[in-house]
């Protein structure tokens, strides 16, 4: 399975999406920073499950319809920033869609996720983190998640990565950095958090308009993850 994630830097690199669609053929695409309002239903062989209504910059996901059935799509709220609060450009900071994977006969949840700015501290995006995992748990308990996006996280990543590992999840870096506009925000911001799957590579894909560099999830499912119970 694979699953690309996108900031799409203020909405700027949306006309790359149907080539990247084209180009990786992912079987999900997760979206950050969109214009939800003008996206297209459908991007190739990807449908458009959902996005978030409320945000000025938005989340959308989507799936490919001959693989995946998808069972329901939820945006969430997360506790906010400062910034949230002067200048209210996201209130949804998840979206998830529960999924049956018809091929492999599971059921698994898929997340773009956005965090707070650099404005926010760490601890602020590590409580976002917690509470979005809280959230895709009850969505679909014991289910194989994979929750993709924007951390806004560039440094103290052991201290998240302690904080994942308490918590079940695993956090996964890509190969290369994913943000190189600000000198001293270089790194990795967007990353991969998952439980119940096997993260065989997180590969960095080629730049393109925006300031972030999207990334590529290639995952398999754990020997124990749950066979699909709905069609």
């Amino acid at each position: 399975m694979q699953v690309i994630s996108y900031n799409l830097r203020k909405n700027r690199a949306s006309t790359e999406l149907a080539a990247l669609a084209a180009d990786f053929e992912p079987d999900v695409l997760c979206l950050q920073e969109a214009d939800t309002s003008a996206l297209p239903p459908d991007l190739g062989v990807l449908h458009l499950a959902d996005s978030t209504l409320r945000n000025r910059l938005g989340l959308a996901l989507y799936y490919r319809e001959d693989r995946f059935s998808a069972v329901k799509t939820q945006a969430f709220e997360l506790k906010k920033s400062l910034h949230d609060r002067l200048l209210r450009p996201a209130h949804e900071r998840l979206i998830a869609t529960r999924l049956v994977d018809r091929a492999a006969k599971r059921e698994l949840v898929v997340a773009s996720f956005h965090a707070a700015p650099l404005t926010a501290l760490n601890s602020l995006r590590r409580h976002q983190i917690a509470a979005a995992h809280e959230q895709l748990r009850v969505l679909g308990p014991n289910l194989p998640t994979l929750m993709v996006g924007d951390y806004n996280y560039p440094i103290f990543k052991n201290h998240l990565n302690e904080r994942m590992l308490e918590s079940g999840y695993d956090l996964t870096l890509s190969d290369r950095r994913t943000y190189t506009r600000y000198k001293f925000f270089r790194g990795h911001f967007d990353l991969a958090t998952s439980i119940g799957l096997t993260i065989d590579n997180v590969t960095t894909l080629p730049r393109g308009t925006s300031d972030h560099l999207p990334i590529l999830v290639t995952a398999s499912y754990s020997a124990d993850a749950p066979v699909a119970t709905a069609g």
